[in-house]
C-alpha cells in the first residue's frame, strides 16, 4: 500500500484531461479508420469511469472503479496488439499499448478509499 500515492480526485482529473487528448489523437496522428474508431470509444469509456467518480452519488463503486480501470487498459493493450498483428498499423498499435500501461499505472498507484464524509 505504500506505492499508492494517488488520491482518487487526482485520479479522476487526470482521467478527465487525458480522455479527450486520447479521442483527439487519431485525428492528429493520421491514424487508420480501425484505429481510430478503437481509440475514440476508449476515450469514450474513460471519460465516462471518470466523470461518474467524485461524489457520495457514484453509480460504480470505487473497488469497481478500478477493476474497471484495468479490463479498459488490458483492451487497449491487447487492442493495440491486436491493430498491429492484424492491421499492420504500428505507429496506433504503440499508442494504443502505451496508453493502456499507463492506465493500468495509474491505477495501481491510485489509493481507491473515500474521503470521510463521502
Amino acid at each position: 500500500m505504500r506505492f499508492r500515492k494517488v488520491s482518487v480526485s487526482i485520479h479522476g482529473a487526470l482521467e478527465v484531461i487525458a480522455a479527450p487528448a486520447i479521442m483527439a489523437a487519431p485525428f492528429l496522428l493520421g491514424f487508420g479508420r480501425t484505429a481510430t474508431v478503437l481509440t475514440v470509444a476508449f476515450g469514450a469509456v474513460l471519460l465516462g469511469l471518470a466523470l461518474q467518480l467524485e461524489g457520495p452519488r457514484r453509480a460504480i463503486p470505487l473497488s469497481a472503479h478500478a477493476d474497471f480501470d484495468y479490463a479498459l487498459a488490458t483492451v487497449a493493450v491487447l487492442g493495440g496488439l491486436a491493430l498491429g498483428v492484424f492491421a499492420n498499423e504500428w505507429a496506433s498499435a504503440s499508442f494504443l499499448t502505451g496508453i493502456g500501461a499507463a492506465l493500468a499505472t495509474l491505477a495501481a498507484a491510485t489509493r481507491f478509499t473515500s474521503p470521510r464524509g463521502t
